[in-house]
């Protein structure tokens, strides 16, 4: 009978490697992460500074079930437990978020790149590969939760750790759950979409749960891992058992995804790819019924990336409804709060407060669309790194063209959902939809300046291409937790955001607009000028 001890031979060595090539990525993500939850006590100490204010926003948020659905409920007065409620559902999706890209980088991009081929040639166990990507995803979550854990001490030792372990517990159980679509899918980019599937459709089930229900207690929050961590209640009573639940369903999904992984060959997947899809290797040609839909790099780059395109823009639409909806709530959440007031108008301008909160909302829809473009701009490194270019650049293919059908997409894609989103907004506010569109889209020069600065790494070095998440961290971290820092005004101004117009309500200024339009267009240029002079890498 075969042991399982060496179906893990080398998984040391190759932990130690996933980490070197992680070493930006990991930090960043989790540093981003920690920022946003050790910067909230300060803040809302601001904002509610008597027991009075504490006690007046927990009876606000008992009866607006639509600002529930946003956040979750509200357990307890205390800063901790209001920093928990502020902040923990979005900090559970950033976890879960960073360790499904771990996971599915060391795993299936490895496969489809063919280095897990070289790897599994030596002497390399079995189930190595798969163990060192978990433990990879393990040390980011041991970070996140030793950070928040020891940054949150000061409001509590016992709920601090509480918060802590129950971020790294939504990381892990995403972790094992990217494994098992790694396994069951033969693209890495299916594995990420069908991982980023259920953690969208968790936070919906817990949105729907929580605006039903002001305790925590519907079923629809109980079905969602989300739904746990908020119901874990660090800092009102915690309920340990619940961590219970995560360790229960992580290990369960952990031993699917070895026993999956035991029973198919390197490369191949349980699902396997649809013949008509696949593309022949002397040169990418399309076989039989896809040759139409596939004959150009554009319609190439749209096949590749069309599901993260209706995925952003379904989220942003939906998104759009929700904060749309929530808007006159807001204004009554708000209330007589002046440093509430404060935040919001730095965020969205001073034109109202219902106007400065639709601004402000929108702002961050603009901020999270950088995200996209992005993850869309890297996908023509990742087609390069991995082979898969060489061979449509073989044909008759600039590489010019090449890149402009993912650009296209890229930029485009921003501006189809920041429409959406747009849409969204008008429907659920109910009012007229001209002003909020036009605030959405007046977000497009400042998301494609940093589209346009993921383009200039990719093209001039490739190497440091995936230094734009750390730009688009950075950006995201000054829009969101800038204004509530009371940060420098210079240090804002560092984001192309902190230039764009505060609509609707404030002045449409036409200069920055124009002048962020001019430089992503420069930045664009100088990164397809880059890429056409270098090497194609490897």
């Amino acid at each position: 009978m075969t042991t399982f001890a060496p179906q893990l031979v080398g998984t040391g060595t190759l932990l130690r490697f996933a980490l070197r090539r992680d070493r930006a990525m990991i930090p960043v993500w989790v540093g981003v992460n920690a920022l946003m939850v050790l910067s909230m006590p300060n803040s809302l100490k601001g904002l509610y500074a008597t027991a009075a204010e504490r006690a007046d926003l927990m009876e606000q948020m008992a009866a607006n079930s639509s600002l529930r659905a946003l956040v979750g409920p509200v357990f307890d007065d205390s800063l901790g437990a209001l920093t928990a409620w502020r902040v923990g559902v979005y900090a559970g999706a950033l976890a879960a978020v960073t360790s499904l890209l771990i996971v599915v980088r060391h795993t299936r991009d490895e496969e489809e790149s063919g280095r897990q081929e070289l790897i599994a040639s030596g002497m390399v166990g079995r189930r190595a590969s798969l163990t060192s990507a978990l433990l990879a995803a393990g040390v980011a979550n041991a970070l996140i939760a030793t950070l928040v854990t020891g940054g949150l001490a000061g409001q509590g030792a016992v709920g601090a750790l509480a918060f802590g372990l129950g971020l790294a517990a939504v990381g892990m159980l995403f972790a094992t759950m990217a494994a098992i679509a790694a396994q069951l899918t033969e693209s890495a980019r299916l594995a990420r979409g069908l991982t980023s599937a259920v953690l969208g459709a968790a936070f919906v089930l817990r949105a729907a749960g929580d605006s039903a229900t002001d305790d925590g207690s519907s079923l629809l929050t109980w079905l969602s891992p989300l739904g746990w961590l908020e119901n874990l209640r660090p800092y009102a009573d915690e309920r340990w058992w619940v961590l219970l639940l995560f360790v229960a369903a992580a290990t369960a999904q952990a031993a699917v995804a070895y026993a999956l992984a035991g029973r198919r060959d390197v490369g191949m997947s349980f699902l396997p790819t649809l013949p008509h899809s696949r593309l022949r290797s002397s040169g990418g040609t399309p076989i039989g019924p896809a040759t139409g839909r596939l004959g150009s790099a554009g319609a190439l780059a749209w096949r590749l990336q069309r599901g993260s395109v209706l995925g952003w823009s379904v989220g942003f639409l939906l998104a759009g409804v929700v904060y749309g909806g929530m808007t006159d709530g807001a204004a009554d959440l708000v209330g007589d709060n002046e440093r509430a007031r404060e935040i919001f108008e730095r965020m969205g301008g001073q034109g109202g407060l219902t106007d400065a909160f639709l601004a402000s909302m929108v702002g961050m829809l603009g901020l999270v669309a950088a995200l996209y473009v992005v993850a869309s701009v890297l996908r023509l490194h990742g087609e390069e790194t991995s082979g898969r270019a060489e061979p449509v650049l073989a044909n008759a293919v600039g590489r010019l063209r090449w890149a402009a059908g993912h650009l296209v997409i890229a930029f485009g894609g921003a501006a189809l959902i920041m429409l959406l989103a747009g849409l969204g907004f008008a429907i659920g506010y109910g009012k007229e939809a001209g002003p909020i569109l036009g605030a959405c889209l007046v977000q497009l020069p400042a998301i494609w300046v940093v589209g346009g600065l993921a383009v200039l790494l990719h093209g001039v070095a490739p190497r440091a291409a995936m230094g734009a998440w750390g730009v688009a961290g950075a950006v995201l971290l000054l829009g969101w937790v800038g204004p509530a820092l009371d940060a420098p005004q210079a240090l804002l101004d560092l984001s192309p955001f902190g230039h764009l117009p505060k609509l609707p309500g404030g002045d449409m200024a036409w200069g920055p607009v124009l002048v962020l339009t001019g430089l992503a267009v420069v930045l664009v240029a100088g990164g397809l000028a880059g890429l056409r002079r270098r090497d194609v890498t490897t």
